[in-house]
């Protein structure tokens, strides 16, 4: 690798959001797409038609390629690990969507692989970049909001029943892990404890109400942060018509309150409000999961270029979205224990 030469990606997994990451790696002047991996011989051949690059069904012919040094890894959930082993030990950083995992023991291999092979290990949670919450971001870091007392996240979302019919995967606990939690709520519950900090624990309720799958697809959990902060976390893809992802911060100083990833309320103690520039960054996934764009993926690409030539962590580390996924398996075990859950 030289500072010269664009870094080459490429992507295994060639569903939806394989073309999100395509479109961002292709869009920055310091990556290009070089190659992609599907599943079979005849996806292959489909994948390169579409993407335009070299395109394999076998992991070990596609990490041989040439300029290949970051992977992105767009499987489904529950197939994360085994690829980013093979990642690893051929020497590639590793950028994956989210979640990390579908459970800790996975995520620890996936995270110790990482680390044993020297690589750099970054994970998708774009809603990061947003302007909104940027700011929401520099008023807590900074102390306009004074102690945080409370956090909510709300991803009171909806989901047509094709969305899971369409797929094998989706809604099951070995593919997805869960469903509306982990694989929609995940990302504002990450925004959730990027601001309020580690969870302490949680009594959860999660249920399987509409959806025919095995997953859930409306819950509902109270947690209790490590610094004394209260929180709560709703979540569905029964939720119709489906309402904007809300993320409510409240401290003794003021509140800050995204919808949609937008400032929709920042009331602060002897300051003007002043909401960031109108941007429709990134948008809302709330009935359509596709009703996103590239460009906050981009960030993260960019963000990962940057790590690796001046060998810092990513934006997001594994460690961090391990966060997530521990909080939410928790709910998940509140709910079936019926009670409360201490998380480690």
């Amino acid at each position: 690798m030289t500072q010269k030469r664009p870094l080459g990606f490429g992507i295994i997994g060639t569903g939806a959001i394989a073309g999100m990451h395509a479109a961002a790696i292709n869009a920055c002047e310091d990556s290009q797409l070089v190659a992609v991996c599907s599943s079979s011989s005849a996806r292959a051949k489909e994948a390169a038609k579409k993407f335009e690059v070299p395109a394999d069904a076998d992991w070990q012919a596609f990490l041989s390629r040439e300029g290949l040094d970051v992977v992105c890894i767009c499987t489904h959930s529950g197939n994360h690990l085994e690829p980013a082993i093979a990642a690893a030990k051929a020497g590639k950083h590793i950028l994956l969507e989210k979640p990390i995992e579908v459970n800790l023991d996975r995520a620890d291999a996936l995270i110790r692989a990482c680390t044993d092979s020297g690589v750099k290990l970054g994970v998708i949670f774009q809603n990061r970049l947003k302007p909104g919450y940027l700011q929401l971001k520099e008023a807590v870091r900074s102390g306009k909001i004074g102690k945080l007392l409370m956090g909510t996240a709300a991803i009171n979302w909806y989901r047509d029943p094709s969305y899971y019919s369409s797929s094998s995967w989706k809604g099951t606990k070995e593919g997805d892990g869960g469903a509306a939690l982990i694989n929609q709520g995940v990302h504002t519950i990450d925004l959730l404890l990027d601001i309020m900090g580690d969870a302490a624990d949680v009594f959860g309720q999660v249920r399987t109400m509409v959806h025919a799958i095995e997953g859930e697809d409306t819950a509902a959990a109270i947690v209790n942060f490590k610094n004394g902060a209260l929180g709560t976390i709703t979540g569905g893809t029964s939720l119709y018509p489906g309402n904007p992802e809300r993320l409510e911060i409240y401290g003794e100083k003021g509140t800050i309150i995204l919808e949609g990833g937008k400032v929709v309320v920042y009331a602060i103690k002897g300051e003007e409000s002043v909401p960031p520039p109108e941007s429709e960054i990134g948008g809302s996934g709330a009935s359509d999961p596709m009703a996103i764009d590239y460009k906050l993926h981009q960030g993260q690409v960019k963000d990962m270029v940057e790590a690796i030539r001046n060998d810092r962590s990513p934006m997001v580390t594994g460690e961090d979205a391990r966060r997530s996924l521990a909080l939410i398996l928790g709910i998940y075990r509140s709910s079936e224990e019926n009670r409360k859950v201490h998380l480690d």
